[in-house]
């Protein structure tokens, strides 16, 4: 009998799907539970039908799998945020290193060497970025939260544990003084009221944290005093910005920042790499777990000194730049201007005179380079979800370097990736690498040779 909407069924979970759900069959049909772990018993009521799957959710636990325990936050599974709190790290860890390894195998149709997963150096507390979306309780009092599923509706959570308890304190005292001060929170709906997200920014290196109100306007109600209590109450507060946004978007930041108090930029240090930070700065949110990740690159560039580095998709240029002492030249492409701008600065302040950084579309710069016969030893991608692509590809083959070093957030494009690379590439190791603790994602290092 064909599975119903509503039905009630038993299930086994086999395994986790890459994005966070369990898995088990029925009937030959896969069925989908979200917050579930291997090796659970459960009771399922099926709420959505297709074709060859369905998708469940928990009626009933019978048995727990191994690897699952209590969860710790009470927002979990309300917000969007975490989809793993309810398994153990060394589960979750265990889940991320098939994900790597299943899309390297099914996807790419590649058997690669398989390093064992890098877990994060702290599995909670490890953001250095926050984002509260900030909303009116039933008093009009504000309160920070983070948005439900699928929604913009934003449940509160005044202590998310994947951050440090310290940017959730500040949170909560500027929600007390925009409540003092009479300053309204933004109404998406109406497009009314003024204070629209709460950003901080925290640098681990010194502890100073940017504090940066995303307002609906460029001049904020009573700053100087809002400003003054603030620094008060946080004297790690070392700058503090009102980022201009009066669309009528989902986007959470607009292109205009206003230093209110202190220096409109955090310093901070990545991999040897000194930063300076502004709102709209790309930055790892995880800095001992993206140090770990460039340690990787760094091994699996196996520099000797003498190399030209290409470094695709660079951001900030941190990852080029953290090579930088390591190699004879280096260039970095990216295509936003605001991270050029910053990976020079950063050039600067490393004194690194030997490298350079083109503000381009990374396939085109490839294409241009290629061109101009640019022979580097080892090219670096760390490009976004999408992955890189034939665009992209195509000329580092034709400069033919003799290392390929990627990084990843989407293991099933580098996979793809690496199949359009695989007839002129050796695939020797993957790493993967743990940045972001319970939540389905997980980073990727893979290193190519070229073949003789």
């Amino acid at each position: 009998m064909a599975l119903q909407k509503n039905q009630i069924i038993p299930l086994n979970v086999l395994t986790l799907s890459s994005d966070g759900c369990g898995v088990g069959r029925t009937d030959g049909m896969a069925v989908f539970v979200p917050f579930t772990a291997p090796g659970d018993r459960l009771l399922v009521r099926i709420v959505q039908v297709r074709k060859n799957y369905a998708y469940g959710i928990v009626a009933s636990l019978q048995v727990p799998g191994p690897g699952r325990q209590a969860p710790r936050c009470p927002s979990f599974t309300k917000c969007g945020g975490c989809c793993f709190e309810h398994l153990t790290y060394h589960a979750e860890l265990e889940a991320k290193q098939q994900f790597v390894a299943d899309a390297f195998q099914r996807l790419g149709g590649l058997a690669a060497p398989m390093l064992p997963i890098l877990p994060s150096p702290a599995p909670l507390r490890y953001r250095n970025k926050v984002q509260y979306p900030l909303t009116a309780d039933e008093n009009g009092h504000a309160r920070i939260g983070f948005y439900a599923p699928r929604s913009h509706r934003v449940v509160p959570c005044t202590d998310c544990i994947l951050q440090p308890a310290q940017l959730n304190r500040i949170a909560a005292t500027a929600c007390r003084l925009l409540d003092q001060m009479g300053i309204p929170v933004y109404d998406e709906a109406a497009h009314t009221g003024f204070a629209r997200h709460l950003y901080l920014r925290h640098a681990v290196s010194t502890g100073k944290v940017l504090f940066c109100l995303v307002g609906n306007g460029s001049r904020m109600p009573r700053a100087s005093e809002f400003c003054r209590q603030l620094t008060a109450a946080h004297p790690e507060i070392s700058g503090i910005v009102l980022n201009v946004n009066m669309a009528q978007t989902n986007v959470i930041t607009g292109g205009q920042n206003i230093t209110l108090w202190g220096e409109g930029v955090l310093r901070d240090e990545l991999a040897g790499v000194p930063v300076a930070l502004n709102p709209l700065s790309f930055y790892q949110v995880n800095t001992a777990g993206a140090e770990q990740l460039y340690a990787v690159a760094r091994q699996f560039a196996e520099l000797s000194g003498d190399e030209t580095i290409l470094d695709l998709y660079c951001g900030a240029g941190t990852i080029g730049l953290s090579m930088a002492s390591s190699c004879r030249r280096l260039i970095g492409v990216e295509v936003v201007p605001q991270a050029v701008e910053d990976a020079r600065a950063n050039a600067v302040r490393m004194g690194v005179r030997h490298g350079e950084f083109l503000c381009m579309d990374a396939g085109q710069a490839a294409a241009e380079l290629a061109g101009r016969g640019l022979s580097p030893d080892v090219v670096i991608v760390d490009p976004p979800r999408k992955g890189c692509g034939p665009a992209a590809l195509e000329p580092i083959l034709r400069m033919a370097p003799r290392r390929i070093v990627m990084i990843s957030c989407n293991a099933a494009t580098a996979a793809r990736d690496a199949a359009y690379l695989a007839p002129h590439y050796t695939v020797d190791a993957i790493r993967p690498v743990d940045l972001f603790p319970r939540t389905k994602h997980v980073e990727c290092a893979v290193r190519f040779t070229r073949k003789r």
